[in-house]
């Protein structure tokens, strides 16, 4: 009887059709009671050698019987569609909440483990409030009502029903924090074996470049063994749970019976009465099993709403506090003033610091720098991925923390290293940010990304369907369909973040020059570590250390020495090794 506080929340979504499944079963219910007290007529009636009304109680019996069946089913299909609903209204809630969260959320989190309880932990609470409470809540009411019944006929049946009843309820609530514990441990290890398995696929290619595939089996099967041993556990416990409820079904249906049978014998009672106490005290523990039926088939979603409960109520990173909608209608100026942040659990060493620059509007500005210079912190801190622990950042002159979080990253379009790609059509994923874009508009951006005549050649064109996260692609196509993506949202400011790292070199000075040109009227930013990708930038910030160590174009900052100097002949290097 267990009923968590995150399952009673979700149950909120679908009020009215699990109240109306709530009275269809305590209806069908009813039919049991109605058809038990018919039985006892007629058995009377048949003990007595009276069986002119036999016929008619029959017929009436068999009537009931398929009224129950019209219910039953009437119950069935209602309290599957309020178990739909809670399903869909929770898993919309705790995506959009994910959404919320942002990617510093799902950077620390497991995708098999989130999956796991978007899925499988929901699932397990369609099962738990669409079967589980409507049984609770017969169970609850119909057998005191039967009692006070049966109190009438014969009020010695009492001493046997009662303490049984009491026993058959509030005796495995004994159980119920051990329960609770072993649940827990269940999930948990299923959470995690979840997420072993889906990081196992996903990462298969570099398992088997590594050799490490026999390893990582192994540490799959142990995994999956500890499971077994976590849902046998919990299996013991459930058991002792299940074996008190019938021990205390069992023990006072008998008791009734004896009873009964000992009224009969004394004549203390009518043959009507007698039957009437051996039917309906079966009937009086009928709820109570069916309980503990519908209890193991919802017991996963017990299990899981401590988890549900974790992910809905994740705090965000940057809360989303803004009310100003970010919306521009010529390019924005970008400007970091001494902005300084330092990642929790660090080095002790901000990531950035009294970083200040401009992004001038309608311009390229390039922000260089070594590995670890803080140049991913500043883009993360623009699009409030995370929020500045000092000094602040504006856009057009407002700070980005007054803008609501959605508006902020509509109006900023971004095509990181990491490029995701969905299974879908191309066009599909390229319409991703603007649905209604027309096929020519499709063309324009696929072909300033370097990409049309790629996706011409294939078998569909733009209606060929990737592969999961474009694995049928290469890392450079990928990118390139990114950046398609990217020029087709259409967004005022542009942001490339080592957009182009997975094309060669002269391939990527061609793009990024095209790129460049047909980004006029946005305001760009790009990242890089590859010079050429930064050199044609109206203007170039060099990071050190976490520091602006220069700010400068192409020419003058070659001319003036220093960090920027020293990544242009490091690079020279590299592609004289490359020649080689």
């Amino acid at each position: 009887m267990i009923v968590h506080p995150e399952l009673r929340r979700a149950a909120r979504h679908a009020r009215r059709p699990l109240l109306t499944a709530t009275l269809l079963q305590g209806a069908v219910t009813l039919t049991h009671l109605a058809q038990a007290v018919l039985l006892a007529v007629a058995l009377a009636g048949v003990a007595r050698g009276e069986t002119d009304g036999l016929p008619p109680l029959l017929g009436a019996v068999l009537g009931v019987v398929v009224a129950r069946a019209v219910l039953a089913s009437w119950q069935r299909r209602t309290a599957t569609r309020a178990g739909a609903r809670v399903r869909v209204r929770l898993r919309d809630e705790l995506v959009a909440h994910l959404g919320r969260l942002g990617a510093a959320h799902l950077t620390t989190a497991r995708a098999g483990a989130v999956r796991t309880t978007l899925v499988d932990g929901v699932e397990g609470v369609d099962a738990y409030v669409s079967r589980y409470l409507p049984q609770l809540m017969v169970t609850l009411a119909v057998p005191p009502l039967l009692l006070a019944a049966l109190a009438v006929v014969e009020p010695a049946v009492l001493l046997g029903l009662v303490p049984a009843l009491l026993l058959a309820l509030a005796g495995p609530r004994a159980w119920d924090r051990l329960l609770a514990e072993r649940g827990k441990e269940h999930w948990d290890t299923y959470e995690g074996l979840g997420a072993d398995y889906l990081e196992a696929l996903q990462g298969m290619p570099a398992l088997r470049a590594a050799g490490a595939v026999g390893r990582t089996r192994q540490r799959l099967e142990e995994r999956s063994a500890a499971l077994h041993r976590a849902t046998v556990a919990k299996l013991r416990v459930s058991l002792v749970d299940t074996g008190i409820t019938d021990l205390a079904i069992q023990g006072g249906t008998v008791a009734a019976a004896l009873l009964a049978c000992w009224s009969a014998v004394t004549g203390a009672g009518t043959a009507t009465g007698t039957y009437l106490m051996l039917l309906l005290a079966s009937e009086c523990f009928r709820p109570v099993r069916d309980l503990s039926r519908e209890w193991h088939a919802g017991y996963l979603g017990v299990s899981a709403a401590d988890g549900l409960a974790a992910l809905r109520t994740a705090e965000p990173a940057v809360p989303d506090t803004g009310t100003v909608g970010a919306r521009w209608s010529e390019p924005p100026e970008v400007r970091f003033e001494d902005v300084e942040f330092g990642y929790e659990g660090g080095a002790g060493t901000p990531a950035v610091r009294g970083v200040t620059f401009v992004a001038e509007a309608g311009r390229t500005t390039a922000v260089v720098g070594p590995s670890g210079a803080g140049k991913s912190t500043l883009l993360a801190l623009l699009l409030r991925h995370r929020a500045p622990q000092r000094g602040r950042i504006t856009v057009a002159g407002r700070d980005v923390a007054d803008h609501t979080l959605d508006s902020l990253r509509r109006g900023i379009a971004v095509v990181s290293q990491e490029t995701y790609l969905f299974h879908a059509s191309i066009a599909d994923n390229l319409r991703l940010a603007r649905p209604d874009a027309t096929d020519d508009e499709l063309v324009r951006a696929a072909r300033t990304a370097g990409i049309h005549d790629e996706i011409t050649a294939l078998p569909d064109g733009y209606a060929t369907v990737l592969g999961e996260r474009g694995a049928t692609l290469s890392g450079g196509q990928r990118q390139r369909l990114a950046l398609a993506r990217a020029l087709l949202a259409d967004a005022p400011v542009l942001v490339l973040d080592e957009a182009t790292s997975a094309v060669d070199e002269r391939r990527e000075a061609d793009i990024v020059r095209e790129l460049l040109n047909a980004a006029g009227g946005r305001t760009v930013l790009v990242v890089a570590h590859r010079l050429a990708a930064v050199r044609h930038a109206d203007r170039i910030v060099v990071l050190d250390g976490g520091r602006v160590d220069a700010v400068g174009t192409h020419d003058a900052l070659v001319g003036a020495g220093g960090v920027y100097t020293e990544l242009v002949r490091a690079g020279r290097t590299h592609e004289g090794e490359l020649t080689a």
